[in-house]
């Protein structure tokens, strides 16, 4: 498991992108990460995994 978590961590660079926006108009406001579909898409993906694991968990904990 620590390998898999720091090849992870290692890789993080390679998938991570950058979009026009940041800096520029309202690049640092809150309002960016939630108007802008890159952020959007990620903050979702995060929200699913996290609702999978807390589910999987109380799941465990019942049985």
């Amino acid at each position: 498991m620590k390998k898999i978590s720091s090849l992870l961590a290692a890789s993080l660079p390679f998938v991570a992108f950058a979009h026009p926006g940041h800096g520029g108009t309202d690049g640092y406001t809150i309002i960016h990460y939630f108007s802008e579909p890159q952020h959007a898409l990620i903050s979702l993906g995060v929200m699913a995994v996290a609702i999978v694991f807390i589910v999987r968990e109380r799941n465990k904990k019942k049985a």
